[in-house]
């Protein structure tokens, strides 16, 4: 019986010991062990080579590695031989979940977080847990990686100096429409996520609002069936309005526009639209960053609009 229990207890610790190693070209590493705090690590977006040095050391010395669907990371950990147990972290149980994953962290837990692909915090839920870490005084460090906002703009051979990441457009053809207007304002690249069975929809909106920009569209990047399609927006339009439905993740890049609209050099334009959706600081941020002004006129401009807006008196400092 006690040699039973003793055999039981080598077997716990060879799995405790082996969950904190990696393989990598056919070697078993050791992952350097890693202090209490959460750690954002970013994934490959498609092709699993894609993973740096780090992200491996640091995904099999973590006690946990929060996820947005299991399914998915363990395709990556299983390619790696890393060990250390997955949780689900998501847009429907990050209320419940948030908590949990932070008292793992107070009681001196390392926990890394990652999303399906690519850097985490870059659409999807990740940001309220990196806030409330930080809140709490836990230590947050990046593991960076691939990113598919940054890979389309390195092979759409658009401007990069300066560029808005968007995310999905709104679903709803007349917010969708109203948001693309403001868009048009943006004196920078645009980068857009879109999904294949709303391609076509976007693009036609995108061509009838911004006229023949130069864009490129780009699916599955990094993977297999990778493509880049290059064109003016109104060709590109024309020519998804009549092609089947494409499969795969899809960044569209959309240069900026040759010379800025009349209204672009309209401050309080600029400031009112931002203001309707967004705080004063965080509009502030946006006009400041697309326009080139300085942040402090930008700001007593914000200031003036919002408090004419709600009729206060203006008190600024």
């Amino acid at each position: 019986m006690a040699t039973r229990r003793n055999d039981e207890k080598a077997a716990e610790i060879a799995a405790a010991a082996s969950a904190k190693r990696y393989i990598f070209h056919g070697l078993t590493i050791e992952a350097p062990p890693l202090l209490a705090g959460l750690y954002v690590v970013a994934t490959p977006i498609g092709n699993l080579r894609d993973i740096t040095a780090r992200a491996l050391e640091t995904l099999a010395a973590a006690d946990l590695i929060a996820c947005e669907d299991t399914r998915v990371t363990r395709k990556l950990t299983d390619r790696y031989g890393i060990a250390t147990p997955l949780t689900p972290y998501h847009d429907h149980n990050a209320a419940q979940a948030r908590p949990r994953l932070l008292q793992r962290i107070a009681d001196g837990a390392a926990i890394a977080l990652v999303s399906d692909a690519g850097t985490p915090l870059i659409s999807d839920p990740g940001f309220k847990l990196v806030r409330e870490a930080r809140a709490g005084g836990h230590a947050v460090t990046t593991v960076p990686g691939a990113s598919s906002v940054l890979a389309a703009l390195t092979v759409a051979g658009l401007p990069t100096d300066r560029f808005l990441f968007e995310g999905f457009l709104p679903a709803k053809e007349g917010q969708r429409r109203k948001r693309i207007d403001e868009l048009r304002l943006v004196l920078a690249t645009l980068v857009l996520f879109e999904t294949g069975p709303r391609l076509a929809a976007a693009l036609a909106d995108l061509a009838a609002a911004l006229g023949p920009r130069e864009a490129a569209i780009c699916r599955e990047l990094t993977k297999l069936h990778e493509e880049t399609r290059r064109g003016d927006l109104v060709t590109l339009a024309a020519a998804h309005a009549e092609a089947d439905e494409p499969r795969g993740e899809i960044v569209i890049v959309i240069a900026p526009p040759a010379e800025a609209p009349a209204d672009a050099l309209d401050l309080d334009a600029l400031l009112q639209q931002a203001l309707a959706r967004a705080s004063v600081k965080d509009a502030v941020g946006e006009v400041a960053a697309v326009t080139g002004r300085p942040r402090r006129e930008v700001y007593h401009r914000a200031l003036a609009l919002a408090q004419d807006r709600a009729g206060e008196p203006r008190h600024e400092r």
